[in-house]
């Protein structure tokens, strides 16, 4: 991205030029991690919060009205998931330099991320110093993906997936349903249901059902809702 310059409004007469701060979205479900990132960005001189979203779909409707250079996406957000807000913003813009900035280090959570569009994947955990080399960087167009994600990364594309329908029955265990419960759900036999029972212990290595969930979770192939996690 070629750098901007703005003559400085309160030197009108001065013609020195002076770099445009990048712009910034900030998504997140939490206010005081908001408000916490909106303090700490525009302490800094090179960076402007022009936006904040507390859902997934506002995080959409701000993106498209306000354009910034940059978005920082919680991935647990509500009405709208990170996943499908990060595909639902390059799907309207192609160029977006998005980045998941988020508490979730599951494999599958940076896996699908990624594949979704976003440049940059970030653990909450980071320094500030390495959130804004970050925004710094996809602001420029190039990726940012630090070791602690690129080997969580490695690992899911070593990994034998789970099918589509292998997940929605993941899900289902998850949420405590039989296998005669998830057959109706899905509208399949529960000797089908075993099936791919049988086949998603196999693909986690795990013996039974509570290890499958407890890796499962670890790993971001389910997340508990809400409701669920009350």
């Amino acid at each position: 991205m070629s750098t901007i310059y703005r003559i400085a409004e309160d030197h009108p007469n001065v013609s020195e030029l002076s770099p445009k701060p990048y712009t910034v979205l900030i998504a997140d479900d939490h206010p005081i991690v908001r408000e916490g990132l909106v303090t700490l960005i525009n302490r800094t001189s090179d960076m402007q919060v022009v936006a904040v979203a507390s859902n997934g779909r506002e995080a959409l409707e701000k993106y498209i009205e306000q354009s910034p250079d940059i978005a920082l996406l919680e991935l647990r957000l509500p009405l709208m998931d990170g996943v499908e807000t990060v595909m639902s913003i390059c799907a309207r813009t192609p160029t977006a330099r998005l980045i998941v900035f988020t508490i979730c280090q599951g494999e599958e959570d940076i896996y699908r991320a990624l594949r979704a569009g976003a440049y940059g994947y970030l653990f909450k955990s980071s320094s500030l110093n390495e959130l804004l080399e970050c925004i710094r960087t996809v602001a420029q167009g190039k990726r940012w993906i630090p070791p602690a994600v690129a080997a969580r990364l490695g690992k899911r594309v070593a990994d034998r997936g789970l099918t589509v329908r292998e997940t929605e029955v993941l899900r289902a265990v998850t949420s405590g349903k039989s296998n005669k419960e998830i057959g109706a759900a899905l509208v399949i036999s529960e000797a089908t249901v075993k099936v791919h029972m049988t086949h998603i212990l196999e693909k986690l290595n795990v013996a039974g059902r509570t290890e499958a969930i407890n890796v499962a979770m670890r790993r971001g192939l389910v997340h508990l809702d809400p409701v669920e996690a009350a």
